[in-house]
């Protein structure tokens, strides 16, 4: 009779597994700002894990900015995310969407900066455009996910290296996904996160188009990274909410 092989769970499942129950404990109210987690050992009973595997989803939970361990004393809750966030999307993939972040941020932030020493007058036409599409998109209502990524590629392409585009592409299905779940935590503020993404946008586009490599790198970073925020952080979106009013009021 032949041996049935069994594949052994791989560390980073199961750390994602753990992340998404943490966090999902976070976004249910049980654990909230300021709050102690258990401790490692506590939290490997209670989820029958190893501690190796705890610490590595303690960790993610503390790069994604929602816990923050303080050396000898333990791990605490210091960002409340939205109570939407677990229902917009499986707890345990979470993990993997916004660790789709790290790799755009070394891909587009340096796409951004070779842009703007590269691009062509038919490259700057074609990242403007998709700033007038995402413009036009949230007038009639929508979200604007694929004018938003449309921005990207444009950006990826006017750096003139193939490999750019090509590496995005490999990125969709998360980048996606991180994409919808902001837009739909920020839908009842909308065009609150919009607004504030077509400012980004053109931020990065002028930088490309004055050829200032170093503003138009920065721009691309800070653009990713609230990006990131609008998804982790509840308060983020209030802020968003916030800003949108002072816009208005000055217009």
């Amino acid at each position: 009779m032949s041996q049935i092989t069994v594949t052994p769970a791989r560390k980073e499942k199961l750390a994602d597994t753990v992340y998404g129950q943490i966090l999902s404990e976070i976004t249910s109210g049980k654990f909230t700002e300021g709050d102690k987690l258990p401790s490692e050992a506590e939290l490997s009973l209670a989820f029958d894990v190893s501690r190796p595997v705890v610490r590595e989803a303690l960790l993610r939970l503390s790069t994604d900015g929602l816990v923050q361990s303080r050396r000898g004393i333990g791990t605490f809750v210091s960002t409340k995310p939205s109570t939407r966030l677990t229902e917009l999307a499986d707890a345990a993939s979470l993990s993997s969407y916004v660790r789709s972040f790290e790799p755009r941020i070394v891909i587009e932030v340096e796409a951004a900066r070779l842009a703007a020493l590269r691009r062509s007058r038919a490259h700057l036409e074609a990242i403007r455009q998709t700033i007038d599409d995402l413009n036009e998109a949230i007038a009639r209502g929508e979200l604007g996910q694929f004018q938003d990524i449309a921005f990207h590629d444009a950006i990826a392409i006017a750096a003139g290296n193939e490999y750019f585009p090509a590496l995005l592409r490999d990125l969709r299905r998360p980048v996606l996904e991180t994409m919808n779940i902001g837009l739909e935590l920020a839908r009842e503020r909308a065009p609150a996160r919009r607004l504030r993404v077509v400012e980004e946008h053109t931020r990065i586009f002028n930088a490309i188009s004055i050829e200032d490599s170093d503003s138009a790198a920065s721009y691309m970073k800070y653009h990713l990274l609230q990006a990131r925020a609008a998804i982790l952080d509840a308060q983020h979106l209030e802020a968003g909410r916030l800003h949108a009013g002072r816009l208005k009021h000055d217009e």
